[in-house]
């Protein structure tokens, strides 16, 4: 596989953006590599630079469940260029997709558009904390919340891809009002509850952790979750940026039938533009800006082509039966890693949720982040490169998720299947 015009442009890169690229993880260091640059993708299929072809289970780290450019959002956005691009006032398609987002999710009463997921769970922390009166913030080890300064604490994803403790630039004077804690165990949460409850505003949770790997709940997490946060007048957030509309319609909490007071969103409700969104109780949102007191704005929030995207999306994801196929999928994928990996005689952890996978090279249980963190990340390291040099494109670390789109076909999920037992064959 040739990758020459993806390393010139790397070189090029590296001379004007930090470290080569606008998002750390991107850079591949952990996996051993300089990264691939695409050019462009269609469906399930991604091409670089040099014009080599992949199957993109990235899939812009989750947003794409259509695949990419599907025909639908394609059109609904040609549609609306011809209105403008953004106009930092009101248009009737940011209401349509309120109403369905407020149709679909159960906790959401109303709903506020913002321009990212880091945005979305920094305005939910700050309204949180302004409706409770309250500075405390519970999160937990492996959970990445974005980088807002209140989030950056123990956190997954590329932190944890880049072995950052914290980060430098994050004051100890707002660092420490967060406190953050393992992953699924319940007693710790309690304990602290039982010291500090009247001081905690919230407790934040992916409520399937997709950013240290895939790491499920276990059995009456989340449900304790939502108990020791009604009995101490806290809110429960749910970040659903990863899970809401990707693991079931309404989200994880449809799914596990736990309701937060918050809920924040992200790409997937834009078609993959850049959107994000929080919303909860209507007692709680309506402390917001022009009408409450807890200040939040945003010129580009709710611009015209990432809602008309976005409506487009969510009319393709309300069809019948879409989940039970993509779960079917999903379902085939997983199955067929596990069986590569046992005729290879590679011990790993595979866990899904929807269509969300993990896979951890590992014989113990993973259900928190240091559990995590005990995978052979070496071996992740072998596995990604060879699966790339073969046309799987995965993302680059070992603590990301995988995502399957209805792009997939069966052909593609056996096609991956194959090249996954050629490479732990390798491995072995």
């Amino acid at each position: 596989m040739k990758l020459e015009n993806s390393r010139e442009l790397y070189k090029r890169a590296v001379e004007s953006i930090p470290g080569g690229v606008n998002s750390p993880v991107r850079a591949c260091r952990s996996v051993g590599c300089d990264p691939v640059f695409i050019d462009r993708a269609i469906g399930c299929f991604i091409f670089d630079a040099d014009g080599n072809r992949y199957i993109d289970y990235v899939g812009s780290w989750g947003p794409m469940i259509l695949g990419h450019r599907p025909a639908p959002i394609v059109e609904a956005v040609q549609r609306v260029l011809e209105r403008g691009t953004s106009f930092g006032a009101p248009t009737d398609l940011e209401v349509e997709l309120a109403e369905r987002v407020i149709q679909a999710v159960p906790s959401v009463d109303m709903v506020r558009m913002v321009n990212s997921g880091t945005e979305a769970t920094m305005s939910a922390i700050r309204l949180a904390r302004g409706y409770t009166g309250r500075d405390t913030i519970i999160k937990f080890d492996g959970c990445y919340h974005g980088h807002a300064d209140t989030l950056l604490v123990q956190a997954g994803s590329g932190v944890a891809t880049l072995a950052i403790p914290g980060s430098p630039g994050v004051p100890e004077s707002v660092a420490g009002h967060t406190l953050s804690l393992p992953f699924n165990d319940l007693n710790a949460v309690w304990e602290v509850f039982e010291a500090r409850g009247g001081e905690i505003a919230a407790v934040i949770v992916e409520p399937v952790a997709g950013n240290m790997g895939l790491v499920p709940p276990v059995e009456g997490f989340l449900e304790g979750l939502r108990k020791l946060t009604e009995q101490y007048g806290s809110l429960l957030i749910f970040d659903e940026v990863m899970t809401g509309f990707r693991v079931a319609y309404g989200g994880a909490q449809d799914l596990y039938g736990v309701t937060p007071d918050l809920t924040t969103l992200g790409k997937i409700i834009g078609g993959g533009f850049p959107v994000g969104a929080y919303g909860g109780k209507k007692q709680v949102m309506e402390q917001i800006a022009p009408q409450g007191n807890v200040y939040q704005a945003g010129t580009l929030s709710g611009n015209p082509v990432a809602m008309a995207a976005g409506i487009a999306t969510l009319n393709e994801l309300s069809h019948d039966g879409f989940y039970d196929a993509l779960d079917q999928k999903s379902e085939r994928l997983t199955d067929g890693l596990q069986g590569a990996a046992a005729a290879a005689g590679v011990p790993v952890q595979i866990s899904r949720v929807g269509s969300m996978v993990g896979m951890f090279f590992t014989d113990q249980a993973v259900t928190d982040f240091d559990e995590a963190k005990t995978s052979a990340l070496d071996r992740f390291t072998d596995y990604y490169q060879a699966m790339l040099a073969r046309g799987i494109y995965l993302a680059p670390s070992q603590f990301e998720a995988l995502f399957v789109s209805s792009a997939h076909n069966l052909e593609h999920i056996d096609e991956t299947i194959q090249t996954a037992g050629e490479a732990m064959s390798e491995l072995a």
